[in-house]
This record gives structure tokens, C-alpha cells and sequence, in this order.
């Protein structure tokens, strides 16, 4: 991929958002984007599970996980099945696992940080809401850019 968020940013000054700087890069393509799908969940990530196994051609799941940092939303089997299913990228507001096992795949992941406790499955959450996490609300349907440096969200598409 040829773009630079910082490229977007001044070239769309006052019409993108900018995520605080809080999250790690994982997955081999350090830079990714797509349409936003979201999810809205606190400790079970039935519903990533759930969402990955749908198509994601040209889509960026962004899951508000409340930021917690007591166990996992994401591993090796939930990111082999976002691959399989085109999904562009992942965005955790929480933790992911099995990092080395990610960071092989060729999917865009950012989250928090690591912890190797997996999450409860109740089936608990909402989708297709507008969330908001590191200064940014995130709106089904939006973009959303991320590379080497940063993450950004567009209202339309930038690319």
C-alpha cells in the first residue's frame, strides 16, 4: 500500500480524525484501510469470532473493548479467519494473543497490548454502533487509514 497517513492528514486537514497514540502494531502489513465495521463488547469476543467469519473485502473491524486490559479479544484462530475472509484490519481497544503467531498473518491488527488469558464466550455485545476510544468516534461505514504512524478516520473515503 502507497499511502502515509501523514500525507492524509495535511492533505485533508480539518476533515480527518486522528487516534491518540495508544495502540501497538501487530500483523505483517503495518499498513492497512477500509470501511469500518464495529463492535461494542467488554471481555467476550463471541461476536469478533462472529464478525471475522462474515466477508470483510475492504473492510476494518474496530472493536471497543473498554480498553481492557484482563484478557484477550483476538488470537491465532480468530486471525486465520479474518484472513480467510479478506478482511483488511483489526483495530482492538483491548488486548490481542498469540502475538507471534499474528504477527505472521497478512492482516493489519493494532491493539493495546498482549496478555495470553483468553476471553469468556457469552455471546455478549452490540454491532453496527457508533463507538469512541483514544479521542475518536468511529461510525459503521467510515474509514479508517492506518500505517507506521498512526491511525486516522475519514467521513469519505480518502483513497
Amino acid at each position: 500500500m502507497s499511502f502515509l497517513t501523514t500525507d492524509l492528514c495535511d492533505a485533508n486537514e480539518g476533515r480527518v480524525r486522528v487516534l491518540e497514540p495508544l495502540f501497538q502494531r501487530y500483523g505483517n502489513h503495518q499498513r492497512f484501510y477500509g470501511q469500518i465495521v464495529t463492535l461494542k463488547l467488554f471481555e467476550d469476543n463471541t461476536l469478533v469470532r462472529e464478525t471475522l467469519a462474515q466477508d470483510g473485502h475492504g473492510k476494518v473491524l474496530v472493536v471497543d473493548g473498554g480498553g481492557s486490559l484482563r484478557c484477550a479479544l483476538l488470537g491465532d484462530q480468530i486471525g486465520d479467519l479474518a484472513v480467510a475472509n479478506h478482511w483488511d484490519g483489526v483495530v482492538i481497544y483491548g488486548c490481542i494473543r498469540d502475538s507471534v503467531a499474528l504477527n505472521q498473518l497478512p492482516l493489519g491488527i493494532r491493539a493495546l497490548n498482549t496478555h495470553p488469558l483468553k476471553s469468556v464466550k457469552r455471546g455478549e455485545g452490540q454491532r453496527d454502533l457508533a463507538v469512541s476510544f483514544a479521542g475518536v468516534t468511529f461510525v459503521p461505514g467510515e474509514w479508517l487509514y492506518a500505517d507506521e504512524d498512526g491511525v486516522i478516520v475519514s467521513a469519505t473515503p480518502l483513497l
